[in-house]
């Protein structure tokens, strides 16, 4: 069985709410456990297989899945018929993947280091900056409700999160603020709790 690791009001929330998008919460066990927090409170959970006492984390019989968007993956992947993310073939599937890995890879990573303001030409050559991003994300959603077109996805879901987070203290445009509201208006969203 599958068995999710899960802090409440932390980066597994997303994961939480894809499970509920997916209509899989009777297939997997979620398992609450404690973490560090920024503020000093929580601690590392003994009940946390992670590695590095983080949160999500799945484990299906031996195999054991980290990173959100390698667990986003694997779950849209193994559940195909909830339509959250595009099967290999699909003429989105290259747009799913890249925004996935843009988000994990680029966007967190610059929504972080913009919040603590570190500022670096490094950082700026490989990542860029946060207004950088932002028109990324502006430019496609100016042009249609969802990153992937007209419906949406686990790539919604996982990329509208840290405005989900930081709220209005995270800098958006209209569209972005739009497509926020539009994720977040949603069964999984209310029934989780969570932000």
């Amino acid at each position: 069985m599958l068995t999710f690791y899960h802090a409440p009001n932390s980066r597994s929330t997303s994961v939480k709410q894809l499970i509920l998008e997916l209509g899989i919460s009777d297939q997997i066990k979620t398992v609450e456990v404690d973490i560090p927090r920024q503020d000093g409170t929580g601690a590392r959970d003994a009940a946390n297989p992670h590695p590095e006492g983080k949160v999500p984390y799945l484990t299906d019989g031996e195999d054991t899945i980290r990173e959100r968007a390698a667990i986003v993956l694997y779950l849209t992947d193994r559940f195909p018929q909830a339509g959250l993310g595009p099967v290999v073939g699909d003429p989105k599937r290259g747009r799913y993947l890249s925004w996935l890995a843009w988000y994990q890879g680029v966007f967190e990573p610059v929504v972080i280091l913009d919040w603590a303001k570190v500022k670096h030409p490094a950082v700026f050559a490989s990542l860029r900056d946060y207004d950088t991003a932002l028109a990324r994300l502006d430019e496609v959603l100016s042009q249609q409700p969802y990153l992937l077109g007209q419906d949406y996805s686990a790539a919604d879901l996982f990329c509208a999160s840290p405005f989900a987070w930081f709220g209005d203290a995270l800098p958006a445009t209209p569209a972005i603020k739009a497509w926020v509201a539009r994720c977040m208006d949603r069964d999984s969203v209310r029934m989780t709790g969570e932000r």
